[in-house]
């Protein structure tokens, strides 16, 4: 399936009444707009398609329903009283806006260089940023809000996987509940596997699905690290940084990892 067919397709599986469609050949990204709220997602039509290049049914699919869960929590009353268990925060990029495309601040707080956090609301088949306009007329602070989430993030479970390659171990986080990234935030849980690593530790979160956490024992991890998340961010549904971080006293240094020619035989 060719990029015109696949924007064929999805724009007539997208269609309803309250839906307009503006294409960027530039880029080839494809905004769908919700012309009731005056809003809009945009898709990467090209890194959907190499998503799933051997199954571009599937990348319709994950397109469909990231466009109809998001506007139907769009459509719901964001009301926070009653549900602070269903508080998060989100990892994104410095590059995500701090404003909805209406002028109002969305709640956020710095973070690194390359991500900052946001805080969102758990809708169950999606969640919606919040707006400080929301929380504080809804007679929350800032402050309480941002409190709120970080306490709730504690509370998710951590399981994780764990793969050794070239003598250095990795540890991933990958449950696709929509904050898997957001647990480089559990500071309990981040010092517990520090306390396993025994070389340098290191972690990726490039895209909100995934937390990679590394041992790393020699330079051969740092490539490999440096691979992982680079694969990661371009395969992620909302990339975050392929820039990993070296974790050290509960701080984050980004590391520049540069690939290395191999010898010509």
């Amino acid at each position: 399936m060719d990029l015109q067919e696949f924007r064929n397709r999805l724009e007539k599986q997208l269609a309803k009444n309250n839906r307009k469609f503006i294409f960027d050949e530039e880029k080839s990204s494809l905004r769908v707009e919700h012309t009731g709220l005056n809003k809009g997602l945009d898709l990467d039509l090209n890194k959907l398609l190499a998503k799933n290049d051997t199954n571009h049914e599937k990348a319709l699919e994950e397109a469909v329903m990231f466009i109809d869960a998001s506007f139907e929590a769009m459509e719901r009353n964001v009301v926070i009283a009653g549900k602070e268990k269903n508080i998060y925060p989100v990892l994104r990029s410095t590059s995500f806006p701090t404003e909805t495309k209406e002028g109002k601040a969305l709640l956020f707080s710095e973070h690194t260089a390359e991500t900052r956090i946001y805080y969102a609301l758990d809708l169950g088949d999606a969640y919606t940023m919040l707006e400080e306009e929301t929380v504080n007329k809804e007679g929350f602070s800032n402050e309480q809000m941002k409190e709120i989430a970080l306490f709730n993030v504690r509370q998710l479970p951590n399981k994780y996987k764990t793969d050794e390659v070239a003598g250095n171990t990795f540890y991933f986080i990958n449950s696709n509940d929509g904050y898997d990234a957001s647990r480089l935030l559990h500071e309990a849980f981040m010092e517990e596997m520090n306390a396993k690593i025994t070389g340098d530790a290191a972690v990726a979160v490039p895209h909100q699905d995934v937390l990679i956490i590394a041992d790393i024992q020699n330079d051969a991890g740092y490539d490999v690290l440096g691979q992982m998340a680079f694969r990661f961010f371009n395969n992620g549904r909302i990339p975050v940084t392929a820039l990993p971080f070296l974790y050290e006293d509960g701080g984050l240094e980004p590391i520049f990892i540069l690939a290395r020619k191999k010898p010509e035989n």
